[in-house]
């Protein structure tokens, strides 16, 4: 067997492997290393762990195949774009991993655009503080929703399934990654963000603010932001003091994991006391 076929095979381990492993280092470094100390042990990890078991149980009853089986199947029958052509297999994951980070890119905008998708896509903003459980705090129909968009681009581009391994390795690594409650040295923090999406260029798109949330969209590559005029490099507040959430949710004992799962058939209610209801409209449209 070789090395392509190995890792294609047993990706199911390697991604949760890989997923453990990288959750438990950035809980240690944010931890040794806190750019806000949001990391501090509350009943609001909990939920958002809940909720990954929640998500992974809900994709596994609801999808016959997931996206590595699928790109399997598919390249057996020699289906999609791909399979049409001839080159080398580096070509093709490499164009893989740029179209379906482009994706992901404008998945996230539309979930900021779209009403009913904003509502389940705010469970993840409505979160009161920003560590390495954020990114794993998604309400399951936005879980569902997303591996709908990335079988649909499967079957349209009929990719390696290596390539679709490395994908879903890189977004759910970029995911922890991001969303950890540490800052790089202010040194190598420009030099990595031209890059790659960082955990301060990310920490933006999590402000109350919503001119701020309504930026900074990517998830891996920051080429998309910059390439579509999403790109805002720095906050209006300190990132250490910049205030997390959403205005209409701040009352963290109405966001526990039931709250979470049905927060989406909700009305928002009165932004708190203080904060302007303008400031992130929860019912209308994001740019």
């Amino acid at each position: 067997m070789s090395l392509v076929d190995a890792i294609v095979r047993y990706e199911a381990t390697l991604r949760f492997a890989a997923f453990g492993a990288l959750l438990l280092l950035l809980a240690v470094a944010e931890r040794c290393w806190p750019a806000r100390g949001d990391a501090r042990p509350a009943p609001r990890q909990l939920s958002n762990l809940a909720l990954v078991v929640i998500d992974t149980a809900l994709l596994r009853l609801a999808f016959p195949l997931l996206v590595v089986a699928f790109s399997i199947r598919l390249q057996a029958q020699g289906g999609g774009l791909f399979g049409l052509l001839e080159w080398p297999l580096w070509l093709e994951i490499g164009l893989t991993l740029l179209l379906l980070d482009a994706a992901i890119y404008w998945q996230h905008r539309l979930l900021h655009r779209v009403p009913p998708l904003w509502r389940l896509h705010r469970v993840h903003h409505s979160d009161l503080a920003f560590d390495v459980t954020t990114g794993v705090r998604f309400h399951p129909f936005e879980i569902a929703l997303s591996m709908g968009i990335k079988l649909g681009l499967v079957a349209l581009l009929g990719p390696h399934p290596l390539a679709v391994v490395l994908f879903e390795l890189l977004l759910s690594a970029a995911s922890l990654f991001t969303h950890a409650d540490f800052a790089l040295p202010a040194r190598i923090e420009g030099a990595v963000r031209a890059l790659v999406v960082t955990p301060s260029m990310h920490r933006i798109h999590h402000s109350l603010r919503r001119e701020e949330t309504d930026s900074n969209y990517g998830f891996l590559l920051s080429l998309w932001d910059r390439v579509f005029r999403s790109y805002r490099a720095q906050p209006a507040e300190p990132e250490r003091r910049m205030p997390i959430g959403l205005p209409p949710w701040r009352d963290s004992r109405a966001l526990g994991l039931v709250a979470l799962l049905l927060q989406p058939f909700r009305a928002a209610p009165a932004p708190a006391a203080g904060l302007s209801p303008l400031s992130n409209r929860e019912d209308l449209p994001h740019a």
